[in-house]
């Protein structure tokens, strides 16, 4: 591991090494994320995705990143081993005795420790069959520009690069679908914690910000409202919504910077 001081902040660079180390995280992290998609149909209450979630982490021998995991925007200790956001919430999500219904926009989060090493992954998805046309397809287009603004921020992650560039390119790409982009939440760096520097906004100016460097692990996670970038936290004092009501979807993968380029640890 090497230490990189910025800004009074130190930023871990992996070796190819800890790079190869952190492959059982990001694949078990993808499988569970998978499972939970496959899961998610309506009549399902979000408590028994979580306890799917449990159980793998249970069965693999490994370490659930949230259930203890209280920083300061959070109430209290989470309590949950993953987020379960639907329809106008849109990050942190604490499961609750919620049953899926037809039509849903559902985005999980999750992220887990393998032999110390963490991934952190989220996906969205449209829970069964949406009766509302014009519904399902503004949920598609939020899902998909999601995911293309993911595809796009990886990438330009690449060294030599800035974190600028990879916020510019996720915000390119919401811009055009129409979406406002909140920088209050957006990805950051990964490695024995979840949560490590540099932060990874959304939107940002190209050719500024920390140089990408091989062996920067980074969560790239670009999350988008409908009609606002406005949030709001839930009484449950985890849950962030839309404070118009509109719904949100969000994408990420764990991705390590390497002179071959990005590699992707959570794909799935």
């Amino acid at each position: 591991m090497i230490w990189w001081k910025r800004e009074s902040k130190m930023i871990e660079l992996r070796t190819p090494k800890e790079i190869e180390q952190m492959r059982p995280a990001g694949r078990f992290v993808a499988d569970v994320l998978m499972a939970c998609r496959e899961a998610a149909k309506p009549g399902v209450n979000l408590l028994e995705l979580d306890a799917l979630a449990h159980k793998m982490i249970k069965d693999a021998g490994a370490t659930s990143c949230y259930i203890d995991y209280h920083p300061s925007f959070g109430a209290m200790p989470f309590g949950k081993v993953i987020c379960t956001s639907v329809n106008d919430a849109v990050l942190h999500g604490l499961p609750f005795d919620y049953v899926l219904k037809p039509g849903d926009l559902l985005s999980v989060d999750f992220a887990a420790a393998v032999d110390g090493w963490v991934s952190d992954s989220a996906l969205s998805v449209i829970v069964g069959e949406q009766p509302d046309a014009a519904r399902r397809a503004a949920d598609q287009k939020l899902i998909r520009t999601t995911e293309e603004a993911l595809e796009v921020g990886i990438k330009a992650a690449v060294v030599g690069n800035k974190i600028g560039d990879i916020s510019a390119a996720i915000a390119t790409i919401g811009h055009a679908a129409g979406y406002a982009i909140n920088t209050d939440f957006g990805g950051h760096g990964v490695g024995r914690t979840m949560h490590g520097e540099p932060h990874v906004p959304n939107n940002g100016r190209p050719g500024r910000g920390f140089t990408l460097r091989p062996g920067l692990v980074l969560a790239i996670e670009p999350w988008f409202l409908e009609t606002t970038a406005e949030i709001y936290t839930d009484d449950d004092g985890w849950t962030l919504r839309s404070q118009d009501g509109s719904r949100g979807a969000h994408s990420e993968h764990t991705i390590a910077i390497t002179t071959d380029g990005p590699i992707i640890l959570t794909a799935r």
